[in-house]
Order: structure tokens, then sequence, then C-alpha cells
């Protein structure tokens, strides 16, 4: 299966482009970032406002779409199957190949200079920078880092968002005993929350000191799997009988109430202590369809089991304005619910009823919040759908030229 991202929060992706005015900004008047631009994606072209920008996977390329208008802007041929996380730096995607995480420039930025700021645009292109290994997969956000995964090599990459909004390939790596489906978190003390696995079997994680020597491991975490990140700092890991919590080097495990209960993708948000998970208590079934969800109390360790109209797939759970916990339905509706208690607020019909296929790598309906704005794409109709979280109401719809596989965005 695969991952999750743990979000920046609007106010770092500020303090990113903030950080890159400054480094804009020189005593000779010089603008290495405008320039780093200028390269990778032509002529730049100031903006009266920022201009967020979505990009969507497919068999072969990268679309890349105004998200304000749903406009195509660009469509950016790559070969293989592609995975696509945000760098949450307000301009840049990871593209996930099979030799690593390749740097998209979303062409889309704005540099602060005191107390305003210049909104620029210029056509996307891949970079020339590329991070990791082979078999690239989790991509997270946390304390103004970003932690990159290979599989193939268990190669642990951190990369600062602030460098990389520069054009600069700055990076420190580590690399785990075993390689494995795995996934690390980079903590702004320096220290490391890294699974412990290897290619047969996953057990739990290990939390390293910034000169990566081991402080505390758990290892009663059965086939760990994805993370999240919940308010004051507080991580989370699911297994395939609970969920652990991490406060920092306190391990914490939360109980599934059934025998093989896995919480294997979560989505986390740092205005909530609750963080959202998927249930499944199927260990046999090649693709099952979960019509319950989780959520779980990061400051009691109370785990609530909440029941499900319809099903969904790890492509649909995420988390909305002031932490709403947001789920994408099989029946075509996006519905949003109280985190504290589990109690649905509102049900958008967004696309038709749809049914998760049996392998994950095939299209699918996706949910990417950006904001208080929600995309859902649907490869059955190719149509891309912008949802107003604050009206409840499909602001916009747009015909995509292809079947997409990921939805991710930048702010601008």
């Amino acid at each position: 299966m695969l991952k999750h991202r743990t979000k920046l929060t609007h106010s770092l992706a500020l303090a990113v482009v903030g950080a890159f005015a400054l480094a804009a900004c020189g005593s000779d008047g010089s603008d290495p970032a405008a320039s780093s631009s200028s390269a990778a994606g032509g002529h730049e072209a100031e903006q009266q406002s920022a201009t967020p920008r979505l990009a969507l996977s497919y068999d072969g390329g990268v679309l890349v779409y105004d998200a304000d208008t749903l406009e195509q802007v660009a469509d950016i041929p790559v070969e293989g199957f592609l995975r696509l996380n945000s760098a949450d730096n307000g301009r840049d995607v990871f593209v996930s190949e099979p030799d690593g995480f390749h740097v998209l420039d979303m062409g889309t930025w704005t540099r602060r200079h005191g107390d305003h700021g210049h909104h620029y645009t210029t056509q996307p292109q891949m970079t020339e920078m590329r991070f990791g290994g082979t078999k690239p997969g989790h991509v997270v956000s946390f304390d103004d880092r970003l932690t990159l995964f290979s599989d193939g090599t268990g190669e642990v990459t951190v990369v600062e968002p602030v460098e990389l909004a520069q054009g600069n390939a700055k990076s420190t790596s580590y690399t785990v005993p075993e390689a494995h489906h795995g996934v690390a978190v980079a903590r702004g003390d320096g220290s490391l929350v890294v699974t412990i696995g290897n290619e047969e079997s996953r057990s739990g994680i290990a939390i390293l000191d910034k000169e990566r020597h081991e402080i505390t491991r758990f290892d009663q975490c059965p086939g760990i799997h994805g993370e999240a990140a919940a308010a004051d700092g507080v991580l989370t890991f699911g297994c395939q009988d609970g969920i652990l919590i991490v406060r920092g080097n306190e391990i914490r495990k939360v109980d599934s109430p059934d025998p093989y209960g896995r919480i294997g993708n979560q989505a986390g948000s740092a205005d909530s202590p609750i963080v959202l998970g998927d249930y499944k208590t199927d260990a046999d079934a090649e693709t099952e369809h979960p019509n319950r969800f989780t959520l779980t109390d990061t400051r009691t360790a109370q785990l609530k089991i909440v029941p499900f109209d319809a099903s969904y797939s790890f492509r649909g759970i995420k988390r909305g304005p002031g932490g709403q916990a947001l789920i994408l339905g099989t029946d075509g509706a996006l519905h949003i619910f109280d985190p504290e208690t589990g109690t649905q607020t509102r049900t958008i019909p967004v696309i038709g009823a749809w049914t998760e296929p049996a392998e994950w790598q095939e299209a699918m309906p996706n949910l990417f919040v950006l904001d208080d704005e929600a995309y859902v794409t649907d490869p059955a109709t190719r149509s891309l759908v912008r949802v107003d979280l604050d009206s409840g109401e499909v602001s916009q719809k747009a015909t995509l030229p292809k079947e997409t596989i990921e939805l991710t965005g930048v702010t601008g």
C-alpha cells in the first residue's frame, strides 16, 4: 500500500517563501531565486495574487492545472508509474520515479518583502534536483523538514524546504540497517523517528538522536505503516493491531478492539489532537472495502471506531480547515466529520458512485485539500471537481485530457 503525508501548515509555507525572499534580496540587488526559476521554467510573470497549482499524474506524465481556474498549465512527459507528493514549500512537488525522488518546479511562488509579497509564475518544469534511491516511498513534512524514505535502499534523506525553494539540493542522509517499505520523520531537535523492518516484515519504530544513536525503540507494532502528525508535535504510526502515539521520546500503543484491526493510513492536522485513520479487519482480503474509520485522541490515547455508510480508499481520507475529518466515499460524496465527536456535519455530492479497484496502482478517485478548497478527480469521467468547503458547494468542474492517478498541489 502507500503513504500519507503530514502537511506543513500554511504559516510555514509563508515562512518558507519569506526566507526565500530574504535570501533573494542581496546587497547587490540580485535575485538568485529568480535566476533559478528562469533557468528552470523560462520567462516569469508577476501576478496580482498567489497562484495555487495542482499536479495530476497519469501513465506517462504529469498534468499541471491552475487551482483557481481549473485551466491546464502544462503537460510534462515522465516515464513510468509516478507518485506525487507536495514539498509543502508552496512551489515544488516530488515525483517518485523508479530511481528516486525527482523535483518538479510547479512554476509558482511568492517573494516576501517586509510587509508585502510579490507573486510570480513561470512554466512548470522538471528540475535537475533528485534525492534518494530506488523504490522511493513515503514523504513526510514535519518541524520545517522534509523526510524522504527510499524502500529499495533504506536511505532516509532529510531536505530543507527553504533550500529546496531556492533551487538548492541540500540534504543529509542516513541508511537504516535493513531496507524495507518504511517511513521516517526528522524532528526539530535533530532526532529521527524511523521504522524497524526488513523485506519480509516490519515490527515498530526506533528513535535516534542527532548522532543517530538509538534512544529508544518499540517493536510490538506488526506491519507498521503510515504516519501522521497531530497538534503539539505528536506523531502517530499505524499497526495491524492498533496505532502508536509518539510524544517526545515516549512511545505508547493503543490497541485495536479487533485482533486484526489495521490502521495503515492516517491523516493528521496541526489544528487537532485527533488523528483520522482507516480501519481494516480482514487480514486475508486482497482488497478490503472498509465501512468504518478511526479517530485517535493523542491526548488520552482513546481510539474511536466510527461507522461509515459507504466505503473509501486510502486516497480519500484528508483533513480540512480547523482539522475537519474528510472522507471521499464510494457513493461519490464528500463526507465531513467533527473529529472530536465523530459526528457527520455535512455531506456534499461530488461525483458518481464508484468501486475501488483491485490494485492500488490503478486509477481511482482522489481527494486533495488546499486551504479551504477540496479537489476531487474522477477517472471514470476524466473530471476534476473543486469544492468550496466553507459553503459546501461544488464551485467548478473541468474535463481532463487523460485518466489521472494521483493528485497533489502547491499554494504558490
